[in-house]
């Protein structure tokens, strides 16, 4: 790929409305929101200075986490914005020089740093998170090259490693493990969203060489997965409720569930064109599944205490 150079303004400083938005906070929320079912799930109601720590692993979830890997993926992806977006931040010099790959790095280590200061396992899990945000977006790994294993890699660090942060910062350590496997499922079940958001794009990820799972399927193919990886383990988790005593949880696990079923019924007759449709509802619902597992668990533990 042919390089295109950007603004030649390395000696300026960047926008902070721009840095802003390289930082993508509409993409915060899944891990915020996974970070509170964590919370919940450790069975435990927050007093006193377990708060401030809630809230400074929220900014850890959501700003650092999440917003450092939407800096990266913007930096090293700034080649191909300049092209097909150029009123990006970086390549229209609201972020100007190397200052993209300075936040980055510096946003990097400012996470790590306060995820040391929540514990260990808050520290592991956000190393893993920020391990894979660069192998997604830098070479030579670029997961994102590969659907597969980009979709898997973007679960865990939205869905499952926020869950096990909040749990673990409320447990004061590794989390118990009906906390962990739950964290896993919607982990899994999270790679069939991520297909979904590569449905508007698969013109161009084919001519880019991006080997999505729409691309490598087909649309039709690629939704009909999607739709029974989002639901396996939703199936799964109303099972491991069961299991466990919880049958009202589990039947609003399911209730949500059926309803995404429905939803689906209109998603497969039209994938390109309703994919974003069905983000916006299908989604909802199987992040409320999340929260109802959440204090499923939450109950069962905080009753055993």
């Amino acid at each position: 790929m042919s390089r295109v150079s950007l603004p030649d303004s390395a000696l300026a400083r960047p926008d902070p409305a721009a840095v802003l938005e390289l930082m993508h906070p509409v993409t915060w929320f899944a891990p915020m929101w996974a970070f509170g079912c964590g919370v919940v799930s450790a069975g435990q109601v927050p007093v006193g200075l377990d708060w401030a720590l809630v809230a400074v692993g929220v900014l850890l979830a959501g700003p650092l986490v999440c917003g450092t890997s939407q800096v990266i993926n913007d930096w090293f992806d700034r080649d191909v914005d300049a092209v097909n977006e150029p009123d990006r931040p970086i390549p229209s010099g609201r972020v100007p020089g190397r200052w993209g790959l300075y936040l980055a790095v510096a946003a990097t280590l400012l996470a790590l740093v306060v995820a040391a200061l929540l514990g260990p396992v808050v520290l592991v899990a956000a190393t893993v998170g920020l391990g894979l945000a660069w192998a997604y977006s830098a070479p030579p790994l670029r997961l994102k090259r590969n659907g597969w294993i980009s979709n898997a890699a973007v679960g865990l660090s939205y869905e499952g490693l926020p869950w096990v942060t909040g749990a673990a910062i409320m447990a004061g350590g590794l989390p118990d493990w009906r906390i962990l496997l739950v964290a896993f499922l919607y982990s899994a079940g999270a790679h069939g969203i991520m297909t979904l958001n590569d449905f508007k794009a698969i013109e161009g990820d084919r001519q880019t060489g991006l080997l999505t799972v729409p691309v490598h399927l087909g649309a039709e193919r690629a939704a009909q997965l999607a739709c029974a990886v989002m639901a396996v383990p939703q199936a799964a988790v109303i099972a491991l409720l069961l299991a466990w005593a919880q049958p009202w949880h589990a039947l609003g696990v399911a209730l949500l569930l059926g309803a995404q079923l429905v939803l689906m019924r209109r998603l497969l007759r039209d994938p390109k064109g309703n994919a974003p449709w069905y983000n916006a509802t299908g989604t909802t619902l199987y992040v409320l599944g999340m929260l109802v597992t959440a204090f499923a668990v939450g109950g069962m533990l905080g009753g055993s205490a």
